[in-house]
This record gives C-alpha cells, structure tokens and sequence, in this order.
C-alpha cells in the first residue's frame, strides 16, 4: 500500500524529513485526507478477507478520531458518509 498525490492535496508531511516517507495530504478544516493505493495482491486479499487493518501511533496519548473510508466525498463531509 502507497500514499499518492491526489486532485486536492495541498500538503505533504515529511517533505524534507528523510527518515520518513512523504505523505502527501489535504487539509480541510479540522479534517486531514490522505490516500492509499493497493498493490493487485493487497487488493485480492481484501476481496476475500474483507479485512483492513489500522495501526495508529500515538506514544501513549488519547487515540485521535479516525474514519476509513472508499469515499473521498465521506471524509470532506465530516459525517463519515451517514445520512441524516
């Protein structure tokens, strides 16, 4: 799985960190976007697991809000795709 730019992204984290990996972005607000290409094989695996995983690093914090979602239009929404 690979971050990759996107129509909208206007930031990227770790830019000129090279220890970490750009993570190309959109900030909107309260609401930072990312995406995430799969490889055919993570793809397969997906199809017939259902299953994806979220690991969040957070040193011993409170967990922040996350909201996985296919739909880019669900995150700028600030709903999570729900409907009212």
């Amino acid at each position: 799985m690979e971050n990759v730019k996107f129509e909208g992204c206007n930031t990227v984290y770790g830019a000129d960190q090279p220890e970490y990996k750009p993570l190309h972005a959109q900030r909107t607000g309260n609401v930072t976007i990312t995406c995430y290409r799969l490889s055919f094989k993570e793809r397969v695996k997906l199809l017939f697991t259902g299953l994806l995983w979220l690991g969040q690093m957070n040193f011993g914090q409170p967990l922040q809000p996350q909201l996985p979602s296919l739909n880019k239009d669900d995150l700028l929404d600030g709903q999570g795709g729900e409907d009212e």
